[in-house]
């Protein structure tokens, strides 16, 4: 008698040429990821030839009742890490039937900008370092941390070893390996400064496929949460008091920030940042105001203001940047529940397309 876990791990790839593609949209908060899958009839690797979808917008928050089809749009295919052999995962973007973007779907706006002539001669380089925390699925507690009370004070934990400071490694480590599987171009993970906290980097990622592939980074993250029993919250002050908060900051740098000279384009891009702040703000994650005090390596939500190594900085610049004359800068504001189609596109809309 098979087994659960042998049925789960069957290999399609044995008796059929048919595939599983799981479609993942974007839900009516910004947030909530939503997914559902479907046959196919055999292998696909471009996005542009797989079939448009439907679902109901109005379980969703996304469609009136009396109207609910939205249509998925396949816009990037990644390698399933869950079902494995040809199977995918896609991630789409929602339009009405008459083919306009709904309002929640962030990514149409987003291409756009990234298939302006100005921004792709400039090859905008994304780096986003995701943060999040691990809660106890019944009591939304971190995890690690006793029910009731508070862990010892922070200081011990951030790139932390051991059971008495790591908690959820086990997590953590199979989302690392199951977005390598998938073609996410993740670069790193490591333990953050308060006890269940952690953070994933995705990039560098050219232009669109940064927003693309952090989402897709983020479904997976959920996918095995769900598996685990443990819950991911990417708010971005789970706990208030003397504990950090969560963000995505997002480093940036375009062709010519990376070419001799750059350090000089470099600083043009933080002024006009500066000039834009309170929009800028207003589109990088709710919630912000409880992260961005002026503690715990932030800076004021009110204030904007740069430096070089300065991680209490809206914008930080590396010393080999400035030492080197050329390279990147590091936007420290984003929540970590941002948008990342949002926060990239607007990036390159201020630095690049904006006149003042």
């Amino acid at each position: 008698m098979a087994l659960l876990s042998d049925l789960i791990n069957l290999n399609l790839s044995d008796t059929t040429e048919k595939i599983i593609a799981e479609y993942i949209w974007i839900g009516g908060s910004g947030m909530d990821l939503r997914s559902k899958a479907r046959t196919l009839s055999g292998p696909v690797s471009d996005p542009h030839k797989l079939p448009k979808w439907n679902y109901d917008g109005s379980s969703t928050g996304q469609a009136p009742g009396e109207d609910s089809e939205v249509i998925l749009y396949p816009q990037a295919i990644f390698k399933d890490p869950f079902r494995r052999g040809n199977n995918i995962l896609v991630m789409c973007d929602a339009y009405t039937p008459a083919g306009e973007p709904i309002p929640t779907n962030k990514r149409h706006n987003a291409a756009k900008i990234f298939s302006h002539p100005d921004v792709l001669a400039e090859e905008t380089w994304y780096g986003i370092e995701q943060e999040y925390t691990l809660l106890q699925n019944t009591v939304k507690w971190p995890i690690g941390w006793p029910l009731g009370g508070y862990p010892g004070p922070q200081g011990p934990y951030y790139c932390g070893i051991g059971a008495d400071k790591a908690f959820g490694r086990d997590i953590v480590d199979s989302h690392y390996k199951a977005c390598l599987y998938a073609g996410i171009n993740i670069s790193g993970i490591n333990g953050e400064v308060m006890p269940g906290q952690w953070e994933f980097q995705v990039g560098p990622s050219v232009g669109i496929s940064a927003g693309d592939e952090l989402w897709v980074a983020r479904y997976i993250l959920e996918r095995i949460t769900e598996i685990a029993g443990v819950v991911v919250s990417f708010d971005p002050k789970p706990i208030q008091g003397d504990w950090n908060g969560a963000g995505a900051h997002t480093n940036y740098s375009t062709k010519s920030m990376r070419n001799d000279g750059g350090y000089e384009i470099i600083k043009k891009a933080i002024e006009k940042l500066g000039l834009r702040h309170k929009e800028h703000i207003a589109a990088y994650g709710e919630g912000n105001e409880r992260r961005l005090t002026g503690r715990h390596e932030t800076a004021d939500i009110n204030t904007f203001l740069w430096g070089v190594a300065n991680r209490g900085a809206s914008i930080r610049v590396g010393r080999d940047t400035e030492k080197a004359g050329k390279g990147y800068f590091e936007d420290r504001r984003p929540a970590s529940n941002m948008d990342p189609y949002v926060v990239t596109s607007m990036i390159a809309e201020t630095t690049i397309l904006w006149k003042p």
